[in-house]
């Protein structure tokens, strides 16, 4: 965990470099370097602690269940935050730039995956509020899916984990009310999107607030008033979030 943990701090301190870069270019060399550390901590595991139904049961009987689940969710989120930054250059003709952007989508896909089967699974579940924010993350991923992709797989199976996540955030902010900062995060985010698609991804100053300052609110990236307006929805702390709220969430129409 050690080694894992000073994978992380690299991470948050290569997410600041990059969003210091002037021309906003991706650190490819950088984070491969990165990369490799984090494939080759995850391939030196043994087959009993590696990522599978069978192992995540076996731990849960023991009542280990949830540290099982928090190493993943620790490894996909990391994953996740070192190659968010390609998300914004998605659509380049580089292979390597396509490649980074298609693994922070798949270490997203594999951290709900892995909050799924946790909360499936008697003894597993991982209620801790911690979850609410690297779920948000993720979440913004599949928003990312639903404005730019192109295969209706894909985007079928993005809106159902928005939809999932959504819900799961719901029932997480029943233990922890501090989560409502979360909801509001992830309504700002969806606004900066719909405001406008081709810099809602870019890693600047907004970008790194919103993936780190998880317990704090995040201003409107576009300006507008401080009450986290989405739609004509106005987000307090107080708010109600429901289904219409996911209604609006799920909607990805950039504005005209």
């Amino acid at each position: 965990m050690i080694v894992l943990n000073n994978i992380f701090k690299q991470v948050n301190q290569l997410n600041v470099k990059a969003a210091q870069d002037q021309d906003n270019t991706p650190r490819i060399v950088d984070v491969q370097e990165l990369t490799i550390q984090l494939d080759a901590w995850e391939a030196s595991l043994p087959d009993y602690m590696r990522d599978s139904p069978s192992n995540l049961a076996h731990y849960a009987a023991q009542g280990l269940g949830r540290i099982f689940a928090a190493v993943y969710l620790g490894i996909y989120h990391y994953g996740q935050l070192l190659m968010y930054q390609f998300l914004h250059h998605d659509a380049s003709n580089n292979p390597t730039t396509s490649h980074f952007s298609q693994r922070c989508k798949t270490f997203a896909e594999k951290l709900c995956s892995m909050v799924y089967a946790a909360l499936d699974t008697p003894g597993c579940d991982v209620l801790y509020n911690m979850v609410g924010h690297i779920l948000v993350i993720a979440s913004t991923v599949q928003i990312h899916t639903l404005l730019f992709a192109d295969n209706s797989d894909e985007i079928a199976a993005a809106r159902s984990r928005l939809e999932r996540n959504y819900t799961i955030l719901l029932r997480l902010r029943q233990v922890w009310p501090s989560l409502d900062f979360c909801m509001m995060r992830l309504k700002v985010f969806h606004r900066a999107c719909i405001v406008s698609m081709e810099t809602s991804f870019r890693l600047d100053d907004w970008m790194l607030r919103f993936l780190s300052e998880f317990a704090k609110p995040v201003d409107d990236r576009n300006g507008g008033d401080s009450s986290w307006a989405v739609g004509d929805i106005s987000i307090t702390p107080s708010s109600d979030f429901d289904l219409d709220s996911l209604a609006i969430l799920l909607d990805t129409t950039p504005n005209p």
